[in-house]
């Protein structure tokens, strides 16, 4: 075995030793998240709760209201110089309403903080590294609803990173699951009132618009892929059954597999939108939410390394194909993945509840899922190594990185790619 392959052996152990030793803290912290349920860009207590962690870490400069409101920034290590390379691990805690916790947000924060306080005690210590290093924890809010990392990213937060981690509690561990873009939606209908039965023809039925609008995007359903997804509600429909609609509201969500694919969707959509007034004579708005949410941009090289040291602490990752090959939800670590390499590998926290449940909100905030965020903390903090100690390893993940990037951008553009 070689020198440094003794080193990151060593490195390795000693991260897992550190992350053990920071547990009842931790705990604690996720904890207090999740006794305390936020929505999306209201998670003060939560911001406060990470912010005076990681105030009372030495060693770490911590921003907060960082960009953002509810955002914060903890950084650990050099500042300047063309030789740093930048690790960054990303903290989300807003809850969903009615249930809290139903997506474990607490148990992201704790893996990021865990990650982050484990590589930094064993960095600090060692002097053979092939590069100076900094290790940055980013609080990025709104996951759920409006993407705080979009914001984030247009802020410029993310330019200097190399590399940048986070996990996602689920029912099974799993490297990587194919998460899809997708946009928000509201259309409004605008027509007249007018008595129902009196004069109904003094008026302009904006209630048939929207009855229109939702039929046709169910005719459309007949042309789409088999992997697009159109799913939305009708938010208001009216006030009286004797007034002839004047204003309703549908909201609706757009998902395709890729962020080119949801342009080409989202262009047939909106004649369904616009086709449904100019048959009712309404006025029509079509407002799509600020930020669009990509899909990942794999980085295999990532996913293998993750892997690997996962199966070295235990994790017994899925083989179920339909899990898999399954494309379900939307995260705007999708935006980031098409800025920095990185990795959003899923983890089992001991429960079988399924997300966005209150089975999963019990399941979130149980003592029993610790082993397994931790286990994911130090199967992160061991990734960062692998990619620290190895340039060359580094630079496959930039190089895979920025190939990936060129074909989706292809894509967008309409470009053959073989």
């Amino acid at each position: 075995m070689s020198d440094r392959a003794e080193l990151l052996l060593e490195l390795k152990q000693r991260v897992g030793c550190c992350i053990n030793e920071a547990e009842a803290k931790l705990h604690a912290l996720s904890k207090d998240i999740w006794s305390c349920p936020e929505l999306a860009y209201e998670e003060t207590k939560a911001h406060d709760r990470l912010v005076a962690f990681f105030s009372q870490e030495e060693g770490w400069t911590v921003d907060s209201h960082f960009k953002l409101e509810t955002a914060f920034r903890a950084t650990w290590g050099a500042t300047t110089g063309s030789d740093v390379v930048s690790v960054g691990f990303l903290c989300e805690y807003d809850a969903l309403p009615g249930i809290g916790h139903a997506c474990g947000h607490n148990l992201i924060a704790e893996v990021g903080a865990a990650a982050a306080v484990g590589l930094k005690a064993v960095l600090e210590s060692t002097r053979e590294l092939p590069a100076q290093v900094q290790v940055t924890v980013l609080g990025t809010p709104a996951e759920e609803d409006g993407g705080g990392k979009i914001d984030l990213l247009k802020e410029g937060v993310f330019d200097d990173m190399d590399v940048v981690f986070m996990a996602h509690p689920l029912q099974d561990d799993a490297p990587y699951l194919p998460l899809v873009a997708e946009h928000d939606v509201t259309i409004k209908y605008h027509g007249k009132a007018s008595h129902a039965s009196a004069y109904p023809w003094e008026g302009v039925n904006a209630l048939d618009a929207a009855v229109l609008c939702y039929n046709n995007l169910s005719v459309l359903r007949q042309q789409m892929k088999p992997d697009w997804r159109v799913h939305g509600i009708i938010k208001h429909g009216g006030v009286k059954p004797n007034i002839i609609p004047a204003y309703t509201e549908l909201e609706y969500y757009l998902r395709t597999p890729s962020r080119a694919e949801l342009q080409v969707l989202k262009s047939k959509a909106e004649m369904c939108f616009r086709s449904a007034a100019v048959a009712t004579g309404c006025e029509v708005e079509v407002l799509y939410a600020r930020n669009a949410f990509d899909n990942i941009l794999r980085n295999k090289t990532l996913e293998d390394l993750y892997e690997v040291n996962g199966k070295a602490l235990g994790m017994e990752f899925t083989t179920d194909e339909e899990v898999l090959n399954n494309a379900s939800g939307s995260t705007d670590f999708g935006n980031v993945s098409f800025a920095v390499p990185g990795i959003h590998p899923y983890f089992y926290i001991g429960s079988k509840a399924l997300n966005h449940t209150e089975e999963y909100t019990s399941a979130s905030g149980d003592d029993q899922a610790q082993f397994f965020t931790l286990r994911t903390a130090k199967a992160l903090a061991m990734t960062a190594l692998d990619v620290l100690l190895d340039p060359e390893l580094l630079q496959k993940v930039k190089q895979e990185f920025t190939e990936a990037k060129l074909r989706e951008d292809r894509k967008l553009t309409g470009e053959h790619t073989e």
